[in-house]
């Protein structure tokens, strides 16, 4: 089968983005090195963290450890991702914590992807934040920056900034059948930036929905339902970060490129009416 859905996305930065990750929300830290470690062997190059989740330094170590142990593979072909907490916005407290980022995961050399980790905290709070992550990619500590959770308000307003030097490559969101959010996706793949779809998989609430198991029927039971979820996730474009801590898992997770969901089996999952977030909402954020 001709697979349709490329492994990696160009960025606006020109940087690429693998387009299936590894989210690390709410892995426990003392396995969190191993997990990573593992997910690497199985072929993924994609891992997403932030402050919030207290595992950067473990999740640095992992990819460290396997680089290590495979020269043959570069640092530039693993893509690590980080986002700054709410409290550390503003100008003074971002440069601050940028500087921690970078020293957390000081065997890796730089970040690949900086994100906003949400909107919260006002229009100049968010130009603040923003200026200092600008400058941690003139200095060649950050790669691409971006932000989570915004919506179309948010994006437009940054736009509109007149200190604007680089755009956001991402916006990462919930995105799911049931919480499509399509018209903040097409303005974000309309401005060029590239959605990341986090929680693809629900945080399992509907991985055993009827429609999902009527479509892996329909597939001979060859792919699972976390698995169904994941491709309609990359067949809208999206960068989804599934998370799970189990090898049998990280494999069937990353097994997603070589089958395709039919456009009626594609229509049949949308849920444009649906808004059944499962994680925290502030794309309505002042």
């Amino acid at each position: 089968m001709k697979l349709s859905i490329q492994k990696t996305y160009k960025l606006s930065s020109n940087y690429y983005i693998p387009t299936v990750a590894l989210g690390t929300y709410d892995l426990p830290s003392s396995e969190t090195t191993e997990i990573v470690e593992n997910a690497l062997d199985v072929g993924y190059r994609h891992f997403d963290t932030a402050v919030l989740y207290d595992n950067e330094e473990e999740v640095a170590q992992g990819i460290s450890n396997w680089l290590i142990r495979h020269p043959e593979t570069k640092r530039d072909e693993i893509f690590y991702t980080t986002k700054l907490w709410n409290s550390q916005f503003g100008y003074q407290n971002a440069k601050r914590a940028i500087r921690e980022c970078v020293d957390k995961v000081q065997d890796l050399k730089y970040i690949d992807l900086l994100l906003m980790h949400s909107p919260i905290g006002g229009p100049q709070i968010r130009e603040e934040t923003w200026r200092a992550m600008q400058e941690a990619v003139d200095e060649g500590i950050v790669k691409s920056i971006g932000v989570s959770n915004f919506g179309i308000k948010h994006l437009k307003e940054l736009f509109q900034w007149d200190g604007l030097k680089y755009r956001p490559v991402v916006n990462q969101i919930e995105i799911s059948p049931w919480l499509m959010r399509q018209e903040l996706a097409d303005f974000c793949k309309m401005e060029g930036l590239v959605v990341e779809a986090y929680a693809p998989l629900t945080h399992g609430y509907k991985i055993n929905h009827p429609d999902l198991i009527k479509i892996s029927n329909e597939l001979n039971n060859t792919k699972n339902t976390g698995q169904i979820l994941i491709r309609w996730s990359l067949q809208h474009g999206y960068v989804p970060l599934p998370k799970t801590k189990t090898i049998g898992r990280l494999e069937s997770n990353l097994d997603v490129y070589d089958f395709e969901l039919t456009e009626d089996q594609m229509k049949f999952l949308d849920h444009p009416e649906a808004y059944e977030p499962t994680d925290w909402e502030c794309t309505n954020a002042p």
